[in-house]
């Protein structure tokens, strides 16, 4: 039996967010902020959580999320294969090209999707076509999370056997593969930038400091989940041993006694040798943190991993430093994060999509 996604608690709120061209960036509260217009980034974070819930209950509400996120990022592609950013209500966009961790984001949702053999056949055609125009631009990536989600996309995509491939009708034949994607190409992407990774781990890696940089800032959980993702697809053991290890580092940071999870503060993040930012607390820091412990999880079979990931859940619905649900059960929203004054009452994209995700894993099927 189908449910309604008007019944399931996060994504009613994903549909009130979205118009016919795409998720809105911010919102006054619960109600969507126009002048603040839309980004790529979380169009194509909503892609992936469209995915999420199309393979949990494929209905049409969850086809129609899909088609009308996968066309912003499709709209956002220039003919170089680089992805914009920021687009105003007018749909104009502001710059020519954006961050790298933009177009890391959007490899990850078209990989995520190509992997995934409920969807469509057009939306991961239109999706390889993309990542064929992405490809000579990811070897030019130099932020680490930009590389991390970009491997976490390839690598995703390539664990589907016929993800490379486009899908043609055939009336004699059934539907047929024609080979598209450039394999070895994806293949030495992949390698190149998980070498590039551990490199830079070991530059920084101290007796007592075990990360990428001298710093942890944002996204924080997307390096060991890519270090993961690639030591399964290289089978490589040196890569999987810095998974771990910088997995279980960034445990001891944002996990205190086991207890409850704490992302590091978006203000002032932490520096080597200092104390982590106490504040503010973001949804998305949850929403990684659950899904690179659920990597782990599902890897080396350590019941740990599952209960980090289920303290980054229970997170959202008040097990928490300030014992605070962030969910608004009127609206189906996730509030915008944990301030020093206590919630933020914004419920914009980028949170509702990090609580749909985490949600739609705990709780699918």
């Amino acid at each position: 039996m189908q449910h309604s996604l008007e019944q399931t608690l996060p994504a009613r709120y994903l549909i009130r967010l979205t118009d016919d061209t795409g998720i809105f960036q911010h919102t006054k509260f619960g109600i969507p902020d126009r002048s603040k217009g839309y980004t790529t980034d979380d169009n194509a974070r909503a892609l992936i959580a469209a995915v999420m819930l199309y393979t949990d209950q494929q209905s049409e509400e969850t086809a129609r999320l899909m088609r009308t996120y996968l066309a912003f990022v499709y709209h956002a592609q220039n003919e170089d294969g680089t992805f914009r950013n920021f687009m105003d209500y007018n749909r104009v966009f502001n710059e020519t090209v954006g961050s790298d961790d933009c177009q890391g984001r959007c490899v990850w949702a078209l990989g995520w999707t190509i992997a995934q053999p409920e969807i469509p056949n057009d939306l991961r055609n239109t999706c390889r076509y993309m990542i064929n125009q992405a490809i000579p631009q990811l070897a030019k990536l130099r932020s680490p999370r930009a590389i991390a989600y970009a491997l976490v996309g390839l690598t995703t995509m390539l664990e589907s056997t016929e993800s490379l491939h486009y899908v043609f009708p055939s009336a004699d034949q059934g539907e047929y593969d024609a080979g598209f994607l450039p394999r070895a190409e994806v293949e030495q992407l992949i390698e190149t930038m998980s070498t590039g990774l551990y490199d830079q781990y070991q530059v920084y890696r101290g007796e007592d400091w075990h990360w990428y940089e001298n710093s942890m800032t944002y996204g924080n959980a997307m390096l060991p989940w890519a270090m993961y993702k690639a030591s399964q697809f290289l089978r490589t053991r040196e890569f999987a041993h810095i998974a771990e290890e910088s997995l279980d580092f960034l445990v001891r940071m944002t996990i205190p006694n086991r207890d409850y999870f704490k992302p590091i503060g978006s203000h002032g993040w932490l520096e080597r040798g200092d104390d982590p930012a106490p504040y503010d607390e973001q949804p998305i820091e949850a929403s990684e943190m659950l899904m690179a412990c659920m990597e782990a999880y599902q890897i080396t079979g350590r019941q740990l991993y599952y209960d980090y990931a289920l303290l980054c859940y229970e997170w959202f619905h008040g097990r928490n430093s300030i014992q605070t649900s962030l969910i608004d059960k009127q609206t189906g929203g996730c509030y915008d994060g944990i301030h020093v004054w206590g919630l933020n009452l914004n419920q914009g994209s980028e949170n509702v999509v990090s609580y749909c995700m985490a949600h739609t894993i705990m709780h699918g099927r």
